[in-house]
């Protein structure tokens, strides 16, 4: 008796940090998004400006996605053997500095160092990245979905405001003397210290370090030096967590493309910054708005089916972008449901990658998923503005409807082969009775 009341004592209170983390996580989201969606729609136009040339519009995009992926790795090393306290606070500092930094070198009229400054400010996107996963270290199956789509729903807040902070930021800019297009990088660097201040007196307990403590002990035939250690080696051996990996990516490389040349394309089309501000808000409001809807269906219809939804999403909005992608109004709607179909997929995809390892191998597989995901994000990004400048932003959108049904074909793969049923393995005849007994054991 003594010892169910210990166990129900002790899962009551991780009930209690866990409810206690996610508010913790929600609020540096929402701060993180503050400053990020300030930046976001101001970064493309920025390139434009300090190179003198659209062709490196989509380089804002891309700078910003590759940090995300070179931050990614050692953020999750760091969660690994620090916690999330520390690696999350620590990313949130490095933001900053890179958002301060875009605006100083703007100023000296350094162009490279812009670009190795949006680079360094990708921290705060892995950070983002990182704050989904952090969201399911102490949740149960059930809410796993459910809890990592309340903390991308928390970004909603700041990320729908910050693009519209686009024209105050300028005047923030004029009266510090900045360059135009850079005063939304004084506030997402004000925002991320923020963040980082809240992360490092928050997040105690640290739930990665609680939940690995709480972890029960591998089974005999499984020590954990036998394990692989590196997020590609468990990859390599986990078929669920990297087609899960894929997923994500793929998708993600898909909203970067198209949502970085928006604002290009509709500025060069006569809108206004008001008129670019408010697509991007939408599209945000898309991308983090409804994902707690989405993690409700990937928990209870599983995530195959909420990231066929996603991809279908994906798909119509490829769609309405290329055949009219001449009106401002269409181009917003398609912004729009390219925002839901990536949470849908985010949320799916994250909520099975999670799933599919053992606490003590999601860190450094959580690391490398959103290496992979800002790597092929920054790909996308970096050919996004030659082909808007080859075959225009229609032709983009048309071009990037091969991603959307090779993830599709991938999920659907995946739904046959989960429905077919497995035989049990059967035991070789010719094993000797000691040996027998131990691989019955094993299985």
């Amino acid at each position: 008796m003594p010892d169910i009341l210990t166990s129900a004592a002790q899962v009551g209170a991780h009930h209690r940090i866990q409810q206690r983390t996610v508010g913790v996580l929600a609020a540096g989201q929402v701060l993180g998004g503050l400053g990020m969606g300030a930046a976001v729609s101001m970064g493309a136009l920025l390139v434009t400006d300090v190179t003198g040339s659209a062709s490196w519009s989509g380089m804002a995009a891309t700078s910003n996605t590759l940090g995300a992926a070179l931050f990614a790795i050692p953020l999750a090393l760091l969660a690994r053997r620090r916690g999330r306290r520390v690696s999350m606070a620590s990313g949130a500092v490095i933001a900053a500095v890179g958002a301060l930094g875009v605006a100083g070198w703007a100023a000296a009229g350094n162009a490279v160092l812009v670009l190795a400054s949006l680079i360094v400010m990708g921290a705060g996107t892995a950070l983002g990245f990182q704050a989904r996963f952090a969201a399911t270290d102490l949740a149960t199956k059930e809410r796993q979905g459910r809890d990592l789509s309340l903390v991308v729903w928390a970004t909603t807040i700041g990320a729908v405001v910050g693009p519209n902070l686009a024209e105050p930021g300028e005047a923030l800019g004029h009266a510090l003397r900045l360059p135009e297009f850079t005063g939304g990088f004084v506030i997402a660097g004000v925002a991320q210290l923020l963040g980082a201040a809240l992360y490092f007196a928050s997040l105690r307990p640290d739930p990665l370090l609680l939940a690995i403590e709480a972890a029960p002990a591998p089974a005999h035939n499984e020590t954990t030096s036998e394990r692989p250690s590196g997020g590609f080696a468990i990859l390599r051996r986990n078929s669920g967590a990297r087609r899960a990996v894929i997923t994500i990516a793929l998708s993600h490389a898909v909203m970067v493309a198209l949502m970085g040349m928006t604002p290009v394309h509709l500025t060069s089309h006569g809108a206004s910054l008001t008129v670019v501000g408010v697509t991007i808000s939408l599209h945000v409001a898309g991308m983090y708005g409804f994902s707690p809807l989405f993690g409700i269906l990937a928990d209870r219809a599983g995530g195959h089916v909420a990231v066929l939804v996603g991809q279908a999403l994906l798909a119509t909005a490829l769609l309405v972008a290329a055949f009219g992608a001449n009106d401002a109004v269409t181009v917003t709607a398609s912004l729009i449901l390219l925002g839901l179909g990536w949470s849908a997929t985010t949320v799916a995809g994250s909520a099975m990658l999670s799933a599919a390892l053992p606490v003590e191998q999601r860190a450094p597989v959580q690391g490398v998923s959103d290496f992979v995901m800002n790597i092929v994000g920054a790909a996308g990004g970096a050919l996004a503005g030659p082909i808007l400048t080859g075959i225009g932003f229609g032709g983009l959108a048309t071009s990037l409807l091969l991603l959307v049904v090779s993830v599709s074909a991938l999920q659907i793969r995946a739904v046959r082969s989960d429905s077919k049923p497995t035989k049990a393995p059967t035991p070789p005849r010719e094993l000797p009775r000691a040996r027998y007994a131990r691989y019955a054991r094993e299985v």
